[in-house]
């Protein structure tokens, strides 16, 4: 078996290994609130972390995790002392964002999402995926979908969904408060160790990441508050920080391949042995190399 092949396999074993410990764990998770300003609150459990709006108006949360933790989501929620889910927004399709939908969809919430979003939940993962993901069930579908974003006006603040062109995936949504100064990214950012996870077979792009995070840095100032998709809460220098080590690192895939390595190759050159990425995380540096090489630029 070749280094790349050998790659794949422990990348998929390492991640289907995570997704089922995730799972055998779920009545352990405990789900953990910061309140980051008035009516606004982020749930951290398993999966991705949860952006929570409530007011006088109505409950609107971003994301919703794992299905099996619907129950304690709702207890937290209710402890804010906001009112029943009534709006959902996922940011991308993946299930440990939108695990959750069919629950909130059953208790009456409406569910808005990106386009792409719907379309790759009615088609599942598809097969050899990392993550088999079958059909979702129509009550976990979004009912409202858009291409480009939309703007909710409640609990005193406007709250915009915004498609600023994908990267992670290829239905990604940016979630702004502009009142309360707040920015939620989706899986655009990973605030953990490891290396973002730029998911290829259901639209990412590397490029368009870029993009994506260079569009919101542009837009938010020093005192924004930042939710990544998972790990603490952040601020504009870490997101900055961020977007320049995926930039670095696209720089340097690209140097190799005008130099006329092949993928093999320029996984097995290290290229970066030097950055400072902790240990563990949800994706390595070669399957992060990979998929820089398997991106395409415009």
């Amino acid at each position: 078996m070749n280094r790349l092949a050998t790659i794949a396999l422990a990348t998929t074993i390492s991640l289907a290994a995570t997704s089922a410990t995730a799972q055998r764990n779920l009545d352990d998770v405990e789900i953990t609130t910061q309140e980051i300003a008035p009516g606004v609150a982020v749930l951290f459990g398993a999966g991705g972390n949860i952006g929570v709006s409530h007011g006088e108006d109505a409950t609107i949360i971003i994301d919703d995790q794992f299905a099996p933790l619907s129950g304690k989501i709702e207890r937290a929620i209710a402890n804010l002392g906001a009112t029943p889910v009534k709006y959902v927004v996922n940011t991308h399709w993946h299930f440990d964002h939108t695990g959750g939908n069919e629950h909130f969809g059953g208790t009456g919430a409406t569910i808005f999402a990106h386009d792409n979003v719907r379309v790759r939940m009615i088609a599942g993962s598809g097969e050899g995926a990392r993550f088999p993901v079958p059909p979702a069930p129509d009550a976990a579908l979004p009912v409202v979908t858009y291409p480009q974003g939309m703007r909710f006006h409640l609990n005193g603040d406007t709250i915009n969904v915004m498609f600023l062109g994908g990267g992670h995936t290829d239905g990604d949504s940016v979630v702004f408060w502009e009142e309360d100064n707040i920015v939620h990214m989706g899986d655009l950012y990973f605030n953990i160790p490891g290396y973002p996870y730029i998911d290829i077979a259901s639209g990412g792009n590397v490029y368009n990441a870029l993009t994506s995070l260079s569009t919101v840095i542009a837009t938010i100032d020093d005192e924004t508050q930042v939710i990544p998709g998972h790990g603490p809460m952040s601020n504009k220098a870490e997101l900055t920080a961020f977007r320049d080590m995926i930039a670095e690192a696209v720089s340097r895939v690209e140097a190799a391949r005008a130099e006329g390595l092949s993928l093999e190759e320029t996984v097995a050159a290290d290229l970066l042995s030097d950055f400072d990425r902790g240990e563990g995380g949800f994706i390595d540096a070669d399957a992060f190399v990979t998929a820089i090489w398997n991106s395409e630029k415009d």
